[in-house]
């Protein structure tokens, strides 16, 4: 069954530069560096609840110059949701099942550029056009998976929620909750915000479908990822960090979320929209 989400990927133009920009906005170092066959190289951030990959194109290949067709024609940004398995050889079956029509299960493994350890898993593809136009895949992780590390209190801990917008809200409903299984923890339409949400929550976390009420619903239009919110435990301490690092930030404000407080990362996050969020504990 699905457990979470496994990681996102992030494409960027050029992983040094990349992985800096990400090593401040989270406030922690990368924990895994490697190259990809084909002509890439990636980055891995693991967080509490999730992991975020950098991607860039690396030299001469398949791989890094598909990568590099891609940024230039859209710019660097999120592209892929990895959710994670515990069994995929029996979620395969129930995806067939669901007309999902998954594609082969296939070994992948990476090694660290420095260290030389090797990490191992599962994987297979959900078609573009049965996630509504999002990349998505469902992993199993398997020898040497990367547990999480304790953050500072101004470092990001964990993702609070991905935000994916939707022209389609029953496809997404259909995709995400009945064929893929996720919890659907909120359906509302919201007037005053102009919008309706959809929460799903799988493994500490949510995928929030968003579909703004000014626009006509449209089965034909694909649904595109929206921005990022980061959960940390002390939103005085980030916001601190990230002004000394030299992000245009917001004030801390409120959240829509009854005892959350807020901040808006302005730019410098490759084209990904981004929130700081904090709950309050009781």
């Amino acid at each position: 069954m699905i457990t979470g989400l496994d990681h996102l990927v992030l494409l960027c133009p050029e992983i040094v530069s990349g992985v800096a920009v990400y090593e401040r906005l989270l406030g922690r170092k990368a924990d895994w560096r490697a190259e990809v066959e084909g002509g890439g190289a990636s980055a891995l951030f693991r967080l509490g609840n999730t992991s975020l990959e950098l991607l860039a194109p690396a030299g001469e290949g398949p791989l890094g110059q598909r990568l590099a067709e891609l940024i230039e024609a859209k710019g660097p940004g999120l592209t892929t949701l990895a959710f994670g398995s515990d069994g995929l050889v029996a979620d395969r079956e129930t995806f067939v099942r669901r007309g999902l029509e998954p594609g082969d299960i296939t070994s992948g493994q990476s090694r660290h550029a420095e260290t030389g350890a090797e990490r191992r898993w599962q994987s297979l593809r959900l078609p573009d056009e049965k996630a509504g136009g999002i990349k998505v895949f469902v992993v199993e992780p398997g020898e040497g998976a990367l547990a999480p590390a304790p953050a500072a209190a101004d470092a990001v801990h964990g993702l609070d929620h991905a935000v994916v917008n939707t022209a389609a809200p029953d496809r997404a409903l259909a995709f995400y909750g009945a064929k893929l299984g996720l919890r659907l923890a909120m359906d509302r339409t919201n007037p005053d915000w102009g919008v309706r949400l959809i929460f799903f929550r799988t493994g500490g976390l949510t995928i929030e479908i968003a579909r703004r009420l000014s626009e006509s619903e449209d089965t034909g239009r694909p649904d595109t990822f929206w921005g990022l919110t980061w959960a940390v435990k002390n939103i005085e301490a980030a916001h601190t960090r990230l002004t000394d690092s030299g992000f245009d930030i917001s004030e801390i404000r409120k959240g829509r979320k009854p005892g959350s407080r807020v901040f808006t990362i302005r730019n410098g996050t490759m084209n990904v929209p981004t929130l700081f969020i904090a709950h309050e504990t009781v």
